[in-house]
């Protein structure tokens, strides 16, 4: 059978190195580059923002700016282009300076809350996408969509442009990156949507209306991260949010595909961000660059021989931060040192910060988001702590496996799906606990401690997880399969 070429669009609200709050970034960039290299022509759209403008290059596009309607009121767009370094994508940024050109992504630094009129920049992101792709004149076989910000794309299809010729072969594809982010506002934002009031149903939400939902109703097909994050989402309102009935519904168009890892950013052999290079024959190295971040956190020389904990992390209720002021006295009565870099809500920044004055001589935090020192953690901790309360795939724990940086995980969604328990016979890759309590996760903590003694058995345990490989070219071939299979429905 000969090689059909796709035409790819991903529509994204992140891009990495562009645009960057969490995993999202790091995905879209791998999988756009990775399809490229199995043959396939992919173009992006991302919104302009003052990040994206800062860290690339980007020209006017010869396409001609256009007026998109936000209710009332029309708004001028225009259109950008950049590229991303060896990746082949063709990448368009959304201009539209008054919603765009703003400090942070979704969020004001001020207030620490979302930005009141996030429904207009997603609505104007979605529709002026859509405008621009015909504008364009490069028809995708499938519109591949993330999350919230981008799931009115997937609506946009199947009501105003239903009758497009231009779009007559075009499937949408959902990817449900997180269903705790919903895109959920007051039912007044409807009417800014442009669409007829006998689809309001689908948007609907408990007395208000969700982008998210809309989108899942709307679509083609769905995927989401992690096979187990796929189940999770269906059967529960602690995964689902309240959609789990809705995703039910689309059982049978509901696919889990495991994110990978671009190890062309990752792995500790060619890292460019660290200091020094190793792999999983000169283990040894390791530790100059535990050193050097050792250093950096103002730690005396003698912990370099205890061990270090390491997290990178968004500062949100997802990411299991509510476990560590129960658990942290005990633990810190240990020869260990905290290191932890995460941006987010003000309540756990607080709560870290406060943490760090009290054992100031073995915890370090840093607030906000720093690339270079995220690989350092990764690189220098000897083990990686994500007590995540749910997450649908998770990124860090495959990067720190690869890293021989010990994972101490929960057991939910990806994480349950990458991450071996360690066993006494010395299979396993990390140390899973099961239940959302502190005194659980400080145990897999104290498992790995005592591992941690034993230098044969860590040496072994951190091989283990250096030889795993989540490479980005199966999940790659697997949403090829996917667009194959929609362009069939």
């Amino acid at each position: 059978m000969s090689f059909q070429q796709l035409k790819i669009t991903l529509v994204s609200p992140e891009l990495f190195p562009l645009a960057k709050t969490g995993g999202l970034g790091d995905i879209t960039s791998a999988l756009s580059k990775t399809l490229c290299q199995l043959g396939h022509q992919v173009n992006i759209f991302l919104p302009c923002y003052q990040a994206t403008q800062k860290r690339g290059q980007s020209k006017d596009s010869a396409i001609k700016p256009l007026s998109i309607p936000i209710g009332e009121k029309s708004v001028a767009v225009s259109l950008k282009s950049t590229t991303l370094g060896d990746n082949p994508a063709e990448v368009f940024l959304i201009d539209a300076p008054d919603y765009y050109d703003r400090p942070e992504l979704l969020r004001d630094p001020g207030t620490g809350l979302p930005y009141p009129d996030n429904d207009e920049r997603f609505i104007l992101f979605c529709r002026a996408t859509l405008e621009f792709i015909k504008q364009s004149g490069f028809q995708p076989d499938v519109i591949q969509v993330n999350d919230w910000q981008a799931a009115l794309v997937c609506a946009y299809l199947k009501t105003l442009y239903a009758e497009d010729k231009f779009f007559s072969r075009t499937s949408c594809l959902l990817s449900l990156n997180n269903l705790a982010l919903q895109g959920i506002f007051l039912k007044g934002s409807f009417g800014k949507t442009g669409l007829h009031g006998d689809v309001l149903s689908q948007f609907e939400f408990h007395g208000k209306i969700s982008f998210l939902k809309a989108g899942i109703l709307f679509a083609d097909i769905l995927s989401t991260v992690s096979e187990t994050y796929a189940v999770e989402i269906q059967s529960s309102a602690e995964f689902g949010n309240g959609l789990e009935g809705v995703l039910r519904q689309r059982n049978n168009d509901l696919y889990g595909i495991l994110n990978g890892a671009d190890y062309t950013e990752w792995s500790p052999e060619t890292d460019r961000h660290i200091p020094f290079h190793y792999g999983p024959r000169n283990l040894s190295d390791k530790k100059m660059n535990k050193e050097a971040l050792l250093k950096e956190c103002g730690f005396s020389p003698e912990k370099l021989n205890w061990p270090a904990l390491g997290m990178v992390t968004r500062l949100v209720d997802q990411k299991g931060l509510d476990l560590l002021p129960d658990m942290t006295a005990e633990l810190l009565q240990k020869e260990v040192v905290l290191i932890v870099l995460g941006k987010g809500e003000a309540k756990y920044a607080h709560m870290l910060q406060e943490l760090e004055k009290r054992y100031s001589d073995r915890v370090k935090i840093f607030i906000g988001f720093d690339e270079r020192l995220a690989h350092l953690i990764t690189a220098g901790a000897d083990i990686y702590l994500m007590p995540s309360k749910f997450e649908p795939c998770g990124l860090n724990q495959l990067y720190s496996l690869k890293y021989g940086t010990i994972p101490v995980v929960r057991a939910t969604g990806g994480l349950l799906d990458t991450v071996g328990d360690y066993k006494s016979d010395g299979t396993g890759t990390g140390f899973v606990f099961q239940g959302y309590y502190s005194f659980e996760f400080l145990e897999a903590i104290e498992r790995a401690l005592e591992v941690y003694q034993d230098k044969t058995k860590w040496e072994k345990l951190q091989r283990n997880g250096m030889s795993q490989n989540f490479s980005w070219q199966e999940a790659a071939e697997k949403y090829v399969e996917l667009y194959r299979l929609v362009q069939k429905k």
